[in-house]
């Protein structure tokens, strides 16, 4: 289940903290950078998309992290990331996580495509997104991430 991640939720996680009603995976999401780098991201998009950003949940435990990564580009085409818990990977968290958020792209007219991006060497999340229906399309080199695949849905 994707809840909407406000920003009292990243201040609950950047803490350290649950936020209201609900448990940490253990070892936590992710770390303080990254957290309040999403945190920021959030609140960028948010000036012009909302929602933007969900904590995977799943037995009442926050496991995982997705997001618009930028604001929507190309009229109605979003961009997503995600990351799971280290201690709840290899269970399928990703996978559930993505195809609830291609649920809700669907349900929102706003978009029409998703489009994602993975390491060249990143087998798991390659597959988490095939599984979803994604398509590679493209391939790029990041200045920070290196070698990268470009897949897209049509939703």
């Amino acid at each position: 289940m994707l809840i909407e991640t406000t920003d009292a939720h990243f201040a609950a996680l950047i803490v350290g903290a649950a936020p209201e009603g609900l448990t940490v995976a253990e070892g936590g999401v992710e770390g303080t950078e990254v957290l309040e780098m999403l945190r920021d991201l959030s609140a960028t998009v948010g000036e012009a998309f909302t929602p933007n950003a969900w904590m995977m949940v799943e037995d009442g435990e926050v496991v995982g992290l997705c997001s618009l990564v930028r604001v929507p580009y190309v009229g109605d085409t979003v961009m997503i990331g995600y990351g799971v818990a280290e201690s709840r990977r290899q269970r399928g968290v990703a996978r559930r996580g993505v195809a609830a958020l291609l649920d809700w792209a669907r349900g929102d007219d706003r978009v029409s495509t998703v489009t994602a991006e993975t390491a060249v060497d990143n087998l798991a999340s390659q597959r988490v997104l095939e599984v979803n229906g994604f398509e590679r399309f493209d391939s790029r080199t990041d200045e920070e991430d290196g070698p990268l695949f470009c897949w897209r849905v049509e939703v």
